[in-house]
């Protein structure tokens, strides 16, 4: 073999005496998700003898290369940039001026009230209204923070889980006032509530009806609103908790793979929902362990997908993604140096093919970014898109032999664990047994030790650090607002047929104590003026709450 023989010539002759003369800056090399990572790759470490198995084409099995033929030289990623704070109105008018600045897709942040299934006037929403995100009680705020906004034209993505049907009712209600049909609307509801178990912790019912109310959206979506992604599976809140990159994607898949098996258990056909199934992840810093990610968890999905589900539709074996740049990574100190992160996590999510991308703003470690921090943000994304030329050719990184020994590492690594669930008992027995929570906070208790003890270097914390002055320019939710939305609150409730909304919660309960779908039943409560907490208490009644597992 004449590669080694030169490899050992090279190593004999060049490298050793480098080696004396400047010894390498650390005893070992890994990536963030401590992969070993070589002095050098070459031809051997990744041999591309089973190119057509294991890379292929673009637009075709296994997807390796990316979801479409001709990736961004046909259209480019959604810019997608996540937004919502304090009211209806002044989340609206924040759209409008992303809209303006060029963003191509609408994303919602709710508050944390409305995740949780309580109005603006619950004692337990108290000064939390509107903080975190927007306020929605009821379909007048809806109706408010879409207003100008032509929802037949412009894709809308929400970030909602526990009470992700309820914000889809009050979507398609706005859109039925205004004549819009359903089949014409597109978007995505998050409704992915395992990884709230596991990570996020904005659960409200039982693990079995959530379950239920994640599938009874996916089929309901997939009779009413062909354009309508019902689940986007999201490994971003599992990577922000702590976990590595091989985590991220193995759990997201269990949990994928979990909301398979509700809605085929209910009798539906494999091909006729899981084209509408989309993901959503993390970009971390680590750039070439990132790209490697996105691209094994196309292959991965589709080879999942062929073999273990038997799917013949090529868009259920397609993964298509959204990603966000990393908020965990994002600092107080020196914000100003975020902008670089971004930009870096960013150029991994378009290298890896993603299908939309949200950029954080440099302000987002101390505060709610600002317009201006929100504008560099997008333009961020636009200077990607359009200076760089990172979009001209499809999955350029393709070949580099690093990339794809990391792509098939970071590939095995997400099989095993997926192996490891399968030997638990399935995605929900691991995590009522905390199997997912404990591999993360090793994960980031590992992490967070490799900084303390200075072998992981984050610039501006633990190393460059600069003795600076505090950042004024921050956004503040002004504290007077949730009086005002609790005053439209009881307006409404004046003002609407009370009797309407009993029966309307009347039929929700019934359906709920059967196993009817329940989409049908939310949609007429809204439409009648029922609020978020209104529906939310009578499925409570039902279906009860979440206790979580404490461990001693």
């Amino acid at each position: 073999n004449m590669g080694s023989e030169q490899k050992n010539k090279w190593e004999d002759k060049v490298l050793k005496p480098a080696l004396q003369r400047t010894p390498e800056r650390l005893s070992e090399f890994k990536t963030a998700s401590n992969i070993s990572v070589k002095r050098l790759y070459t031809p051997e470490d990744a041999p591309v003898s089973d190119y057509d198995k294991n890379l292929g084409y673009p637009g075709q099995y296994p997807f390796t290369r990316g979801v479409q033929p001709t990736m961004y030289r046909g259209r480019l990623w959604t810019m997608r940039q996540y937004a919502g704070f304090g009211t209806a109105e002044e989340s609206n008018r924040r759209y409008k001026y992303l809209l303006e600045q060029g963003q191509t897709g609408l994303s919602v942040a709710f508050d944390l009230p409305t995740q949780m299934g309580y109005d603006s006037d619950h004692p337990l929403a108290n000064g939390e209204v509107g903080k975190v995100g927007v306020s929605i009680s009821s379909l007048r705020d809806m109706e408010l923070l879409l207003a100008d906004i032509p929802l037949d034209r412009v894709s809308t993505s929400m970030t909602i889980n526990a009470t992700a049907a309820i914000l889809l009712a009050f979507y398609v209600a706005v859109a039925r006032n205004r004549g819009i049909e359903d089949e014409k609307l597109s978007g995505t509801v998050q409704n992915d509530v395992l990884k709230e178990y596991i990570a996020r912790g904005t659960y409200i019912y039982p693990v079995a009806p959530s379950m239920r109310i994640s599938g009874d959206i996916i089929t309901y979506c997939a009779e009413h609103l062909p354009h309508w992604n019902p689940i986007s599976i999201s490994g971003y809140h599992i990577r922000e908790a702590g976990s590595t990159a091989v985590q991220e994607l193995a759990f997201t898949l269990a949990n994928a793979l979990a909301y398979l098996r509700e809605v085929l258990a209910r009798g539906i056909p494999v091909d006729s929902f899981a084209p509408r199934l989309a993901f959503f992840f993390n970009a971390h810093s680590d750039f070439f362990e990132e790209i490697a990610k996105y691209r094994a968890a196309r292959r991965l999905w589709a080879r999942i997908m062929q073999e273990e589900f038997g799917a013949q539709n090529q868009h259920s074996m397609m993964m298509r993604f959204h990603t966000q740049t990393a908020g965990s990574t994002l600092t107080a100190q020196q914000p100003e140096n975020n902008v670089v992160r971004v930009t870096l996590q960013a150029l991994s999510a378009a290298l890896g093919g993603t299908q939309s991308l949200h950029t954080n703003s440099l302000d987002e470690a101390l505060a709610l970014p600002t317009e201006r921090s929100a504008r560099i943000a997008l333009r961020t994304q636009q200077i990607i898109a359009y200076e760089s030329g990172v979009a001209s050719t499809v999955d350029p990184l393709a070949g580099s032999y690093y990339v794809e020994m990391l792509t098939n590492e970071i590939e095995a690594g997400a099989q095993d664990y997926l192996r490891r669930i399968d030997e638990i008992g399935g995605t929900l027995e691991a995590i009522q047994s905390g199997f997912q929570q404990d591999e993360i906070q090793n994960a980031a208790f590992q992490w967070q030790s490799d900084v303390d003890a200075g072998e992981r270097i984050i610039v501006g914390v633990n190393r460059f650090q600069a003795e600076g002055e505090a950042r004024t320019d921050l956004l503040r939710i002004d504290p007077s607002m949730q009086a005002g939305q609790v005053q439209s609150l009881r307006r409404l409730r004046e003002e609407r047929d009370a009797q309407v909304v009993e029966q309307m919660l009347e039929r929700l309960r019934n359906a709920a104590a059967c196993k009817d779908n329940l989409l049908p039943c939310i949609i007429a409560c809204v439409q009648g003026l029922a609020t978020l907490g209104e529906i939310s208490d009578t499925l409570r009644s039902v279906f009860g709450t979440y206790q979580e597992r404490h461990k001693i």
